[in-house]
């Protein structure tokens, strides 16, 4: 995971730019995360990131 422009972004292959955090790729991993704040402490930036993307994608990976 990135922060870009105030979003969580996934970062399969490792490449973007900036500070990084790593999540298991479970809903519930998400959630605690979230509850915790921990993603904007983790990657340094102030303010709160919109995870809905990675909601998104662990839903879809959650079907397969």
């Amino acid at each position: 995971m990135v922060a870009a422009d105030g979003r969580l972004i996934v970062d399969e292959r490792r490449r973007l730019p900036g500070r990084g955090a790593w999540l298991h790729p479970v809903p519930d991993c998400l959630a605690k995360a979230e509850r915790r704040r921990a993603f904007p402490r983790a990657l340094r930036v102030p303010g709160s990131l919109d995870a809905q993307g990675v909601h998104e994608r662990l839903e879809r990976l959650a079907e397969s």
